[in-house]
Order: C-alpha cells, then structure tokens, then sequence
C-alpha cells in the first residue's frame, strides 16, 4: 500500500511510504468504473457521484477528485477581529507537483512567512479528516517549537461509537425521575441521571442507543447529539417529566417557560446564609425545597443567633435540626415542588409555643416565589404585605442566583484504530497522557481525561469551535481530537516520527474553490479562556 490515505482530498505529501503488504490498493482517488469515486472515510465505503457528496456530507466528488467538504480549523494565538490570513493552499492533479501546471492550482495572495512562528498556529482535528478504520498515520502530525522545545502535534477526527453528552441543565424545576427516557422525535436517546445541588442532568447519546436498538434509534439518536454538540436547540421529553428546549449556553425552557435562575443553595443552604440578615426582621423563615426544605428557628442557624422556637409543625421527614426531606412531591411550583401554596406544606402550630403576631417568611430557593404572613389569634398564617427590609433579603437571595443554562459535556472514549495514528503501540500513547507528558485537546478545547484505564475524554462543547461535530451513518459522531507533546516524548512512546510534517506543508494541504477563494481552512483566535494547546500539559485526575 502506498496511500497516506484517500479521504483527506489532498496533495501528495512527499511522506515515507507505508510497507508494501502485497495488496495493491487502486491508484488514489481512482475514478470507478461508473464515474463514482469510493470514500474511505469510514466503515460505509460511499461510492459518491460527480458533483454529489457522501452520506456524511463532509466528503464529496469533485471532477472525479474525492474532497474534503469542510474546513479545518486553524487556532492562531492573537487574531485581530476581522483579520484574515491567506496562505498558499492549493489543491494539485494527479502526478503534478506544485506550481507545474498554473491552471490546475489556484494561487492565494503573497505569504509573508509570518506564520512560520508555529508556536503561535495550532492546527485543529475540526475538518482534518481522519484515517479510521485503517492503519495509517493521522492525518496531520505537526511539528512545531514552543519556547525553543520541539514539539509534536498529532491531528485527527476521531469517529466516535463510545461517545455521549452529558448535559447539566441549571433549574430546579422537575425534570423527571431518575433513569426515565429522555425521547427526541418519540425515540428513546438518553435519560435522566442524578441531580447535582441546583442542576439537573441528562445523559444523551451512547454506543446503546447509538448500535443498539432500531435504525431509527440510531438515527436520532446521532441528530440530537450532532446537534447539542454543535450548539444548536433541540426539544426533547422526559417520560413521566417535562417537555425541555435545550442548548449549549441558553437558558433552558422547561414546559414551554424560559428558566430564569439557579438556586443559590438548598434549602437549609439558604437558611445558613441569609439567616443573620432576616434576624430581627422575621421569627420564622421556611426555605421551600423539593430535596432539603430549611426552618430557621430549629437550624443551627437560628440556635446561634438565639431564635425562640416558633412552634411551626412541617409535614415531611424531619432529617436534622431544621431540614426537611420531602415536603411534598417534586414538580415545578415553589422550590421544585409540585406546590402553589406555601402553606400546604405546615400541618400546624403548637399552642402555647405559637403566638399571634409571629411574623412568617416563606420563600423559594431562588427568590422566585416569596409570601409574608402573621399568625392570628386562631394560630392561622394571614397573608400580609411584605416588610421593605425583608424583601431585601428576599432579592439579596435572588441576586446571589447564578442565570440559569445549559451545559453541554462531550464524553467519550478515544480508542480502536484511532490510536494508531498515533503510534503503532496504542498503550504507551495511554501511559504518556497519565502521566501528562501528552496535552489531550477537542478542536484545541481543553479535555479533562478521566482516571482508569482507556483515554477517556471530557470537553466542554462552548469552547470548541462552531461546528466541530460531524457524522457518519454508521451511526457515529465525527469528533476532533488532537495529542500534543514533545517531540522526544513522540519518539520514546513509538510515534510516526517519519511523519511529521512542517507547519508550512501542513498549511499546503487542501482544495480550492472555482473562485480562488481559499475554502480548506478556517482561522479563529484562541478563545481567551482556553489555554494555549502547545502549553504544558494540565494537572490529569
């Protein structure tokens, strides 16, 4: 075999050959005997038409040449806004090398060489394609100096069956009961898992749902992580819960009403936290809450700030001093509960403790819903307005809520051939990113690479580039990833070092358009918050 590989779309590389098995692959990008050009871009082996893409829509046939539809993704350290770069990036026929044939290569403006700092330029695996299920080397492996240290980074887009979204959806609305089926388009994709102090989360997605139930499972179950990935809405049901309109960086809207804060705690949180400045101003608050509902006159809250017992009697479980489990049932009325009076939740009030006049607060754990009554003679809570300084306290509560949204995780468990792009011995790839002599990134993200076996990586979608996520209907999501590290550290753990390639040759590889405009790339800035991908690599749990 010969081939780098016929999916990438791009120039020959001048790179060393693979060892020549005795099967002879076709010439690459060979035209079929039926004006069809085959993709290898997965396991589907498309046979794309002239002027059609394939199934995924990332590859298409171009004039008899396989192209790569989408650009890959260029990080630059500083990009002004609104700066382009331009760079010779050309596409060459067949056995031409570049520059020998002026109407087969579309020129780009003059380079200065600026980029040439390849410490500043960090080639992502958004677009770069990848060589799964085969042997080959990645794609891309860039070499590049960082503070005078040679460094490697290896480049690819990983085709992803073990992959999920985890999705923490900030409200305390109930959602639906744990392990309940979260449905898109009446097909079970993912469900509810635990509640995290204020957020509720959803598993979306996974190899089960994905491989299997019924085609049409598979099918959507990759559209809606396709989606969330992207950043894009998507309505999904819970069964036995709520209907949701979820995505990356919005406010949830939960049964067709846009949430609006995060509580700032529990129940018996809020008590703890506000109860000095509602001393004197209140003699009894009740914090409502589906999972922990506070009283403070019997919090250790109150004990310290020397409260008299109020008498009040709660329905519920009484847990510890002044915290209550289970007041009532879960829903989307005060505190996460399925109440619209507060006063459902009071059996009652002890004579001789009680006494008319008692002043009661009764608020939600987000300041959303908050009443005031005075016990009367009969020992009854009457409804009254609101004393100036306690509805202070009531919006001191609401502005220490964080805005409520959605965040959405990509999980997932970099294995199979997609490690041999790396390295012909898969395990030491594993051992150097445990001991963190390899920067593990998502489109240049920072990924969190969970402890155990196996590369198991987490990356905020918000910080990866637009669009990163892709298909293949295999089904599988298209997802990139990137190892960055020394090159020493490259060589020691077996990599593909005859493959690595310079910035400028890497920034040479792609296609153009009719226009000469410059399609096979895209350049964004590092986004503030995320670390520079050739850095040191983070602290690993």
């Amino acid at each position: 075999m010969t081939e780098h590989t016929k999916t990438d779309g791009l120039p020959a590389m001048d790179l060393p050959l693979l060892p020549d098995l005795g099967a002879k692959a076709p010439p690459r990008n060979e035209r079929m005997a039926t004006g069809k050009v085959e993709c290898n871009a997965c396991p589907v082996l498309c046979q794309i038409a002239e002027s059609r893409s394939g199934a995924c829509d990332r590859y298409a046939n171009e004039a008899g040449v396989l192209v790569r539809v989408d650009p890959v993704v260029l990080l630059r350290r500083t990009l002004a806004e609104g700066e382009q770069v331009l760079v010779p990036f050309a596409r060459h026929l067949e056995g031409e090398e570049p520059g020998s044939n002026p109407s087969a290569t579309h020129q780009a403006p003059v380079w200065d060489g600026d980029l040439l700092r390849s410490g500043e330029v960090f080639v992502t695996g958004v677009g770069a394609s990848t060589t799964y299920p085969d042997y080959k080397p990645a794609p891309f492996i860039v070499g590049s100096k960082m503070d005078g240290v040679d460094m490697v980074t290896v480049v690819t887009e990983g085709i992803f069956s073990y992959c999920s979204f985890k999705v923490k959806i900030d409200t305390d609305r109930f959602l639906g009961p744990e392990q309940a089926n979260v449905r898109y388009k009446g097909e079970a994709i993912g469900h509810v898992t635990t509640a995290e102090y204020g957020s509720q989360m959803l598993s979306i997605g996974g190899v089960h749902h994905l491989t299997g139930g019924s085609k049409k499972e598979g099918r959507m179950a990759l559209e809606i992580m396709q989606r969330l990935g992207n950043k894009q809405d998507v309505e999904c049901t819970i069964d036995g819960g709520a209907s949701l309109v979820i995505q990356a960086g919005k406010a949830p809207i939960v049964g067709g009403v846009e949430e609006q804060r995060m509580r700032v705690g529990c129940g018996s949180a809020a008590i703890g936290i506000f109860a000095r400045q509602l001393y004197g101003h209140a003699d009894e608050v009740v914090v409502v809450d589906d999972h922990i509902t506070g009283v403070l006159s019997e919090h250790q809250a109150g004990r310290c700030l020397g409260i008299t017992p109020s008498g009040i009697q709660m329905r519920g479980r009484k847990s510890t001093p002044g915290r209550y489990f289970q007041v009532a049932n879960p829903g989307t009325g005060w505190g996460g509960t399925d109440i619209a009076d507060p006063l459902s939740i009071i059996e009652g009030w002890e004579p001789g403790v009680a006494r008319p006049g008692l002043r009661l607060l009764m608020t939600s754990t987000t300041g959303e819903h908050a009443q005031w009554y005075v016990l009367n003679d009969a020992l009854q809570p009457v409804e009254q307005e609101m004393p100036a300084e306690v509805r202070r306290v009531v919006e001191r509560i609401g502005e220490n809520c964080e805005p409520s949204l959605c965040s959405v995780l990509f999980l997932a468990g970099a294995g199979g051939s997609l490690r041999a792009g790396v390295t012909e011995n898969p395990v030491l790839l594993t051992r150097a990113i445990k001991r963190a002599l390899v920067n593990v990134t998502c489109g240049g993200a920072p990924a969190y690479v969970w402890p155990g076996g196996g590369i198991t990586v987490m990356a905020d979608v918000l910080r990866m580039p637009d669009n990163s996520f892709g298909t293949v209907p295999t089904p599988a999501i298209v997802a990139p990833i990137e190892f960055s590290m020394r090159l020493d550290d490259f060589t020691a753990l077996g990599g593909h070092a005859d493959y690595v390639m310079s910035l400028e040759k890497a920034l040479m590889r792609g296609a153009w358009q009719d226009d000469g405009a410059p399609q096979a790339r895209q350049w964004l800035p590092n986004p503030p918050e995320n670390a520079w991908p050739l850095g040191e690599p983070p602290m690993l749990g």
